[in-house]
């Protein structure tokens, strides 16, 4: 019981998704799915940081 109003919403939302008409720019699709150069990107090199987290790990040296 009380699945009415969250069923509703469902259905709007999944009408809304198949008959709406939307302008899709493919070539940028195509070049995010294949990996291409992006020019407004800069890459930088990653700069590896000690884990703040690596002074609390377990002492293994226990016999």
């Amino acid at each position: 019981m009380g699945r009415g109003r969250a069923k509703a919403k469902q259905t709007k939302v999944a009408r809304d998704l198949k008959y709406r008409t939307h302008e899709t720019d493919f070539g940028a699709l195509a070049k995010e799915l294949h990996g291409g150069e992006s020019d407004d990107v800069d890459p930088v090199d990653p700069v590896e940081e000690p884990d703040e987290w690596s002074g609390y790990a377990p002492d293994r040296s226990r016999d």
